[in-house]
């Protein structure tokens, strides 16, 4: 099959090396930043946070957070041109969702009048919290989303990346506490460009299940 969006996802894979010398220019993260905003949630909750390091200082904090386990992600940290932390809110509210609620009136979306009828998609997040007010799963669900959209656009953009839920959130948390703002965060994004001779991966062939065991027709 010859189409722009599947030749994005076949050249598409995960980057095991960084060349150190190259950075996504100030033109393309624009692109990423925004194309992260615009991403799908239910109910339109947006329950995320994406934090961006890209300052050797900040890279320093988060090659830190490797101190005990996933070292084999650490290598990524410095070489690649960005890290971007995926966070979600384990305790969403009403009180958030208002905020998305009175952006919809903002941008004429919702009339001012159908304000309290348009909190009536909250009941989706009721379901999916415990007694506790933790709805941590279905956020961090959100999140999800919004990392496989920008998994697309890097690949449309020509960068590669590398998704690592090899963190340590609870490093990261302490780490990035005051980023972060009591939002979770259990996995990041390393962006750049593979490095052409030492990336093993860029040059095995693209494997997938057939499609004929993964799609059902009916």
């Amino acid at each position: 099959m010859t189409h722009p969006i599947i030749n994005d996802l076949s050249s598409r894979y995960t980057a095991k090396r960084y060349d150190s010398n190259k950075r996504v220019s100030a033109d393309d993260l624009a692109v990423i930043y925004e194309a992260m905003r615009l991403s799908a949630s239910s109910i339109n909750s947006q329950p995320w946070k994406f934090i961006v390091i890209e300052s050797d200082a900040a890279k320093q904090r988060m090659h830190d957070t490797f101190a005990n386990k996933f070292q084999f992600n650490q290598p990524h940290i410095k070489a690649c041109s960005h890290v971007i932390l995926f966070a979600h809110n384990p305790h969403y509210t009403r009180d958030d969702y208002a905020q998305v609620v009175d952006k919809g009136i903002v941008d004429n979306r919702t009339k001012p009048e159908d304000r309290e009828a348009a909190f009536g998609g909250f009941a989706f997040v009721d379901l999916n919290t415990d007694e506790q007010g933790n709805n941590a799963a279905w956020t961090k669900s959100q999140t999800y989303l919004a990392l496989g959209n920008t998994l697309h656009v890097l690949a449309r953009l020509g960068i590669d990346s590398t998704t690592m839920e090899g963190v340590d959130s609870a490093m990261i948390n302490q780490t990035f506490a005051e980023e972060l703002g009591g939002f979770e965060c259990e996995v990041a994004l390393a962006i750049g460009y593979h490095h052409s001779e030492e990336d093993y991966n860029a040059k095995l062939p693209k494997s997938r299940l057939a499609k004929e065991q993964v799609l059902t027709i009916l």
